[in-house]
């Protein structure tokens, strides 16, 4: 079952207490708190020697093509025409998976409109989930239930609950995907909150629902995982503890490929803990979307800069291991797109994408719920190549 809430428009009222816009019926609704909005406390720190220094960054503009062409397309109309999320994994078969959370599905008007949500009157259908598979440079859109009537990939237990994608890894051929789970306790904009993490395992060859689920680590506010990275043996996981204004970043680890192991949490003597609880705040700054890349010799974080109040501006940070300490904050890119009502946010990186140099993407939203509508390019991934030194 969708699920629909009308959500961002009083967050971006109550939070930023700068703008009133009107709520509507319905919002695409941001991750647990608009980007970038508040001011976390920056890493300090020269850049790590063992990483690169940033160049540069441009538009990755196969990528962009791709998904503008692919969701302008009407030839099917149960296929995406955008979305936010936007992780990647390559799959056995040199297929590439990407994983979005809330979706638009439909037709796409022929001045660049679409028309409204089903539960609206309108013909687009909005799910918490998806993925698309991009194969020889072409997409595909995979949705559970029929063409007719989809449903979301990783599906609701009740209309009470939907869930929100993080990032995806491969364990012996399974790909297991980890998703946040919302539930609503209230009738209220602000009556909905993160409840547990999950990951859920697929198929390569049968994507559209899960072999099994299985609970993460979720008794104390980290939200696994905002970036994965396999490295050395271990396969590395990426939270995020959310407080609104102020965000930190945890960093937890398996031995080995898949999730379902043994988890330890990195703690603040720099040791590791087979108990959440010790999880320590690694780092103040990040995003609930970023990520943690091997770049030759060394470890770039990329991330949104949260230390700043709704910040246009992509920053890395880097380290000789992954599990820090990441400074020497570089400018990335500031995003043309942030003006007005529309902002962007979720910044993360995709080392396995081919591209002129690491592929980041980020997400494009707008605090007003029409635009969603006015203009189906707001609301859909951009891709950067970034080169080093």
């Amino acid at each position: 079952m969708t699920r629909f809430r009308s959500s961002l428009a009083p967050l971006a009222v109550a939070v930023l207490g700068l703008i009133a816009v009107p709520q509507q019926a319905w919002a695409a609704p941001p991750k647990p708190v608009p980007p970038s909005i508040g001011a976390t406390q920056q890493p300090s720190g020269p850049v790590s020697a063992c990483a690169p220094t940033v160049r540069g960054a441009s538009v990755d503009a196969r990528l962009t093509s791709l998904f503008t062409s692919y969701g302008d397309d009407n030839s099917r109309l149960d296929d995406w025409t955008g979305a936010d999320g936007t992780y990647s994994l390559r799959l056995p078969n040199g297929r590439e998976l990407w994983v979005f959370s809330d979706t638009f599905l439909g037709r796409v008007n022929p001045d660049g409109s679409r028309p409204p949500v089903v539960e609206e009157g309108g013909t687009t259908v909005f799910l918490n989930n998806s993925f698309a598979v991009e194969r020889n440079g072409r997409l595909s859109t995979v949705h559970d239930g029929t063409a007719a009537k989809p449903e979301a990939v990783m599906p609701p237990r009740d209309d009470k609950h939907w869930f929100w994608a993080g990032d995806a890894t491969l364990a012996g051929g399974v790909v297991e995907v980890t998703y946040q789970e919302y539930e609503r306790f209230g009738t209220g904009a602000w009556d909905w909150r993160w409840h547990r993490n999950v990951v859920a395992r697929f198929a390569p060859g049968r994507l559209d629902q899960p072999i099994s689920v299985h609970d993460l680590p979720s008794g104390h506010g980290v939200s696994w995982a905002s970036g994965i990275l396999k490295d050395g043996g271990y396969t590395y996981v990426y939270g995020v503890e959310d407080l609104g204004a102020t965000k930190y970043m945890h960093l937890a680890r398996v031995r080995g490929q898949s999730l379902l192991g043994a988890w330890e949490f990195r703690t603040a003597d720099g040791s590791w803990s087979p108990d959440e609880k010790d999880s320590a705040r690694i780092m103040g700054g990040v995003a609930n979307e970023y990520s943690v890349s091997r770049v030759g010799s060394g470890y770039v974080l990329i991330t949104h800069d949260t230390t700043e109040a709704l910040s246009p501006n992509i920053v890395a940070y880097s380290s000789c291991s992954p599990t820090g300490p990441f400074t020497g904050k570089q400018h990335v890119y500031t995003t043309p797109e942030t003006s007005g009502n529309v902002f962007t946010y979720n910044a993360h990186a995709h080392p396995d994408v081919a591209g002129n140099g690491l592929v980041v993407s980020y997400n494009v939203n707008s605090f007003v719920n029409t635009d969603h509508y006015r203009d189906v390019s707001i609301y859909r991934p951009r891709f950067l190549d970034v080169t080093f030194e």
